[in-house]
């Protein structure tokens, strides 16, 4: 690991400039990017830890909102009686990630940004990864093992998988996120936070220098209640999606009023599966119904030799997560 600089600010205006100087990386759980400086995928100058900004901590259920400050630790949001009982699918999607230790140490702000974990992005011993050398080539795309691959959203230069879970359950239920930065405050909606590899890989948010995200918000729908966010891994615990899905629904007598539905495991940012969405609303939810919006979610896929089984199997998720929930709220 390379020699740094630690800086630790008192103030959110202080952690923004110190952020934004050359070489100068943010750090608060610390649970992914010590992971990367030990392996030499990135080499700060500077760590600014922003662990001491008390603002950004806590959370709030409200009656119109769910609000999430950045510093909240994973496993206190995933504990509590009220974002259980008003979100289970968020709090689903948090404890399935990770392991104890880390979600006790990991922050909201940090998992939504963590970098992915393709194998040839995270060992420098493969020269071609178009994401942390630019220019140099992907080695999945070039004779490489694709099976923990994206099937939704790569390019031709990269085709790495966003891992994480907590945010298919954002991208799902619109939310959105407050940063502070050199330039002021602004409000991104999470959708819109992600960016596709296209030519440029490497740029993997819209977040500026010394930007910081301060918290996270969703507006508070009735399909939140009735959420389930399933996962299909190779094990149990401690493993990171082959596919999954977050989804609620919210029903009116035996038709679908709302859908949301999110994909994770199968795309290179988080996903919203849109078209299944739209081919539910106004329906009945039942087995020919989800199996039909699995189908869907998938039909853009651009699987890889690897990866195709991703596709059947990612159908069957949504497929199953859907009617999860159709068994919470009851009915034929």
């Amino acid at each position: 690991m390379k020699n740094f600089a630690y800086t630790r600010p008192r103030s959110l205006g202080d952690a923004t400039e110190a952020a934004g100087n050359d070489g100068a990386q943010i750090i608060a759980g610390g649970t992914t990017m010590v992971d990367l400086m030990k392996i030499g995928v990135l080499a700060p100058e500077t760590l600014v830890d922003i662990t001491g900004l008390g603002d950004l901590e806590g959370h709030a259920v409200g009656t119109d909102a769910l609000q999430f400050g950045a510093l909240a630790r994973m496993s206190k949001v995933a504990d509590d009686p009220a974002v259980i009982e008003a979100f289970p699918a968020l709090s689903e999607a948090l404890w399935k990630a990770a392991s104890p230790q880390l979600r006790n140490a990991a922050t909201l702000g940090g998992n939504i940004l963590q970098r992915t974990r393709c194998p040839y992005f995270r060992d420098t011993a493969y020269a071609q990864c178009n994401k942390r050398d630019p220019g140099s080539g992907c080695a999945a795309l070039d004779g490489g093992k694709t099976s923990h691959h994206a099937i939704l959203g790569g390019s031709e230069a990269c085709v790495a998988m966003y891992p994480g879970d907590f945010a298919q359950t954002l991208v799902a239920f619109d939310a959105q996120v407050m940063t502070r930065g050199p330039g002021g405050t602004r409000t991104i909606p999470f959708a819109e936070l992600h960016l596709l590899p296209g030519d440029t890989p490497h740029v993997e948010t819209v977040l500026e220098p010394g930007e910081i995200v301060t918290a996270i918000t969703l507006p508070r729908i009735p399909a939140m209640a009735n959420s389930h966010y399933l996962k299909a891994r190779d094990r149990e615990s401690y493993a990171f999606a082959a596919a999954s899905a977050a989804v609620g629904v919210e029903m009116d007598g035996d038709t679908v009023r709302d859908v949301r539905i999110g994909l994770g495991g199968v795309a290179a940012t988080p996903w919203r599966a849109r078209a299944a969405e739209d081919a539910l609303r106004g329906g009945p939810l039942n087995e020919e119904t989800a199996r039909e919006a699995g189908r869907i979610a998938f039909e853009e896929a651009v699987p890889l030799e690897g990866s195709a089984y991703k596709m059947p199997l990612g159908a069957d998720v949504v497929a199953g997560a859907l009617l999860t929930v159709k068994s919470r709220i009851g009915g034929e």
